[in-house]
């Protein structure tokens, strides 16, 4: 076999002079073997860093080294270090003469190549055709220009200029496919937020209100065995007018990945990967989930796919250069250009993107509703009545704030402030707002700007982090554990969530454990320090520093006499030793079913009672008062009544009996109403408990309404009238009442002497002195007199004397004139009494007045008034003139 020239590089071209080699029949055969380490977009080493493609045998080989070669009877072969990194077999009929040795390399200014037929560089392993090209290293190419004269071209890259993308992101920078140069490229980034709003691939911003499943996006032609994302929305306000995002859905080749929402407040997400609930990180067939912050991630690194979701929010990531002019779905088509984004599933472009949203719907089971439909599902109508009589929240003008300032070149921020607003109107008080602000900041992180936002929020949008975990804004997309368990991370983003505090780290992925440091990890998972001695599967073991670190034995367990089991109702047994779980134990276990002893029988009110006695297995027995009341064989419980008799009323009470250890039963007679109405005694009834009322007396009833109450026997003056008796009798157990009036006889006040008028002893009818009756002797006549004094007056029974007494006058022969006996009816006695007088301001005024006790005619001096007796005079005086006519 023939030796390969290795042509340095050079930064202009050189050419490699040969003598001409015929070969024929060169067949190359591809031997597929596993390479060591290679680029997705082709090899390349450094001037320290050596690449290593292929391996066989022990050895590894460059691209383009070869590997081995002979001959075979007439056959030469050799094989080939692909530059793909596969092993080429190469083999053709050997020539008659030996092959040529190459000369060395010249420059085109000192050496002319020289020129053989046939054409091409067939010097070359393996030979190469005229024209062709194939690369050699650091981006150096080689082509074959004619009879083994190589043309070495170094390759150089102009920065390309910077592009705008559409959606307003960086653009990013792409390897070209040689692996030298690179060229700008516009990611696909489609992301949802709140109720929910939307913004394409492309930046097309809009919002949609439906409430099924939908595609999110889509292969156009698929280059990737199943791969899709999709949406499960559902309505998340009291109206059924704006709905959010559920449940973020993955499907890639064999696995569908769902991340579920199964509480808002606080969050909580369950990740099922083939309907079944699995841990995180989970990674398995290409794909990995994980928690990054706040969000759960999926990522399929074959495919340079991103899907994070968080409960609020989602976002999905696309290389341009795998899925560029190749999506759709709600999300868009990935073109740069919006202008396309809302697209029917038939290809057909429509202005209305709320019409082509509907149209993504997916064949749900668990919503039958769901159907493919041609109905929309409207937003809720924004009116300016509306939004001038909304109050916005505060929240959402943080977006638009300083606060983000280093983001708003790189991120418009107007979509997702109006989607705040929309969200504080239509969705107030819901904390609905803090998912476009979030949506806004996870944004501004993928382009490289942090901010930290929600402390500018009044805790309206914090996050609540576990007892051992600090909120960070700015934290590692995944949390590093200490070594040996982590893995370099080359990412810059930052994203928010809740990391181990400082001074501490992550013990491991898929573990929510915070240490300062992990001398080992043991087979139980568990960072242990540095000396530190632990028990594990029945061993003894300790974390060493070097060597494995864990070293374990098997643990010892003590030795001890086995014991025998003699009392009543004991038995032997075996068993794990609950001190040490790794050791066993023997002991004399109970079993009350041993015991040969039965239990008594006790009595009413009595309850079984078996007490453990110390060392003792089988029980002592005992009949304990069960604190209840017993009466004709039922027990009673403390404060329930017991039934004596229907005139009594029984409870058990909390009080015992010493002697009979039960409790006492406490009865009071049942209440009676004793109560009678008046002329009603009570009296005692047979077979009753209570007294009846029975009438004893007569009721007679007044126009006044207050009754006469009247024994058997008894007569009564009507006290408003004087004339009226009321009377009571009782015949044959029977009481009668009767009412009688007196007839009064005719009375003439007139023929009365002036003050004489009184009444008869039955005090109804009126008698008098009549004028032309006998005078009566001297007496006491009452009569009512109103006495008064200093203005207060009041009405008295008092007494005046009236009557006739022995006054005469006649003529005495032996005087020789008129004999006169004259006497007075005056009083005898008197006493001095004294009333209360009532005043006219409703006081009164004591006074004393003489009260005439008795009368009595006294004789007085006979004497004629002074008028009479002047008139007599005159009459004297004029007897004289009429004796003398």
């Amino acid at each position: 076999a023939s030796a390969t020239p290795t042509p340095p590089p050079v930064p202009t071209t050189t050419a490699v002079t040969s003598t001409q080699t015929s070969f024929s029949s060169i067949e190359p055969t591809t031997l597929e073997t596993t390479p060591i380490k290679s680029s997705s977009l082709g090899w390349e080493t450094g001037a320290s860093t050596a690449v290593y493609c292929c391996y066989l045998n022990g050895t590894y080989y460059d691209p383009g080294d070869l590997v081995y070669n002979g001959t075979h009877g007439n056959t030469c072969y050799y094989v080939n270090c692909s530059l793909d990194c596969t092993l080429q077999f190469f083999n053709w009929s050997c020539p008659s003469t030996p092959s040529p040795t190459p000369s060395t390399l010249s420059t085109p200014a000192s050496s002319k190549p020289v020129t053989t037929n046939p054409s091409g560089c067939l010097d070359f392993i393996p030979p190469r055709e005229e024209n062709e090209s194939w690369w050699l290293c650091n981006c150096t190419m080689a082509i074959c220009k004619h009879d083994n004269v190589v043309e070495i071209v170094e390759v150089e890259c102009k920065p390309p200029p910077m592009p705008t993308c559409s959606n307003g992101l960086k653009p990013v920078q792409v390897m070209d496919p040689d692996g030298c140069c690179w060229h700008w490229e516009c990611d696909c980034y489609c992301t949802g937020w709140g109720d929910p709003h939307f913004v394409t691939f492309d930046g097309l911003y809009y919002s949609y209100q439906g409430n099924c499943t939908y595609v999110l996006v889509e292969e156009i032609t698929s280059t990737v065995d199943s791969f899709g994302v999709y949406i499960d929305n559902y309505h998340c306000d009291v109206n059924d007018k704006v709905s959010c995002p559920r449940t973020i859905i993955v499907r890639h080749e064999t696995q569908e990945v769902l991340i579920k929402t199964l509480q808002m407040t606080p969050i909580k997400v369950q990740v099922q990967v083939n309907k079944q609930v699995v841990a995180l990180p989970y990674r398995k067939y290409g794909l990995k989930v994980y928690e990054s912050g706040i969000n759960f991630v999926v990522d399929i690194p074959e495919l340079g796919a991103l899907i994070s979701y968080n409960g609020l929010s989602f976002s999905i990531r696309l290389p341009f250069q795998r899925f560029g002019n190749n999506t759709k779905g709600q999300c868009g088509t990935c073109t740069n250009s919006t202008a396309d984004d809302c697209v029917l599933p038939g290809g057909e472009v429509t202005s209305n993107c709320e019409l082509a949203a509907d149209q993504w719907v997916v064949n749900d089971p668990s919503k039958p509703l769901c159907a493919h439909t041609d109905f929309t599902t409207q937003r809720p109508a924004v009116t300016p009545t509306l939004l001038e009589n909304c109050t916005s929240s505060r929240i959402c003008n943080l977006i638009k704030d300083s606060l983000f300032a280093q983001c708003h070149p790189w991120v418009p921020p107007q979509h997702y402030y109006e989607a705040c607003v929309f969200d504080s109107c239509f969705v107030p008080d819901s904390g609905m707002e803090c998912a476009s602000v979030q949506a806004y900041a996870a944004l501004c992180s993928q382009q490289g700007v942090c901010v930290d936002w929600r402390g500018h929020t009044d805790k309206a949008c914090a996050v609540t982090c576990p007892a051992h975990r600090r909120y960070q804004a700015c934290g590692p997309t995944e949390e590093r554990a200490p070594p040996p368990l982590s893995s370099p991370q080359n990412s810059s983003i930052l994203v928010e969530g809740c990391f181990c505090p400082e001074g501490t780290t992550n013990y491991a992925p898929g573990y929510d454990i915070c240490v300062k440091m992990c001398g080992c990890v043991g087979p139980d998972n568990v960072p242990r320090e540095f000396g530190e001695r632990f028990v594990f599967d029945c061993k003894d073991c300790v974390c060493l520093e070097g060597g494995s670190g864990i070293a374990c034995q098997p643990k010892k367990c003590s030795q001890e006499a086995q014991p025998t089991c003699e009392a009543e109702g004991t038995y032997l047994v075996t068993e794990v030793n609950p001190a040490d779980t790794c050791c066993n134990v023997s002991s004399c276990k109970c079993n009350t079913s041993l015991c040969k002893k039965e239990p008594p029988s006790c009595s009413l009110g009595f309850e079984l009672k078996s007490n453990m006695v110390p060392g003792q297995c089988c029980p002592v027995y005992s009949c304990e008062p069960k604190q209840v009341c017993v009466h004709k064989n039922a027990e009673y419980q403390p404060g329930s009544p017991v039934y004596s008799s229907k005139c009594q009323n029984c409870m058990c009470t909390q009080e015992v009996n010493s002697s009979t250890q039960l409790n006492i039963i406490a009865c009071t007679h049942v209440p009676c109403n004793v109560s009678c109405d008046p002329g009603f005694e009570p009296v005692e009834a047979p077979g009753e408990c209570c007294r009846k009322c029975q009438q004893t007396h007569c009721v007679i009833s007044l126009p006044s309404g207050q009754p006469v109450i009247l024994k058997p026997g008894a007569i009564e003056r009507n006290s408003d009238n004087n004339c009226t008796f009321f009377s009571c009798v009782k015949i044959h157990n029977q009481l009668i009442s009767s009412v009688s009036n007196i007839t009064c006889p005719d009375f003439d006040p007139r023929s009365c002497v002036p003050g004489s008028i009184t009444l008869m002893p039955n005090g109804c009818c009126r008698k008098c002195i009549l004028l032309n009756e006998t005078r009566v002797p001297c007496s006491t006549i009452p009569v009512v007199k109103e006495i008064s004094y200093a203005g207060c007056a009041k009405n008295v029974s008092t007494n005046y004397c009236s009557g006739s007494c022995g006054t005469f006058a006649m003529y005495s022969a032996s005087a020789q004139a008129l004999d006169h006996l004259c006497s007075c009816c005056k009083e005898e006695t008197t006493v001095q009494r004294q009333v209360a007088l009532d005043c006219p301001n409703g006081g009164s005024l004591n006074h004393t007045y003489t009260h005439i006790e008795s009368c009595l005619c006294q004789e007085s001096v006979c004497g004629l008034p002074q008028a009479q007796q002047a008139q007599q005079a005159r009459v004297r005086r004029a007897s004289p003139q009429l004796l003398d006519r």
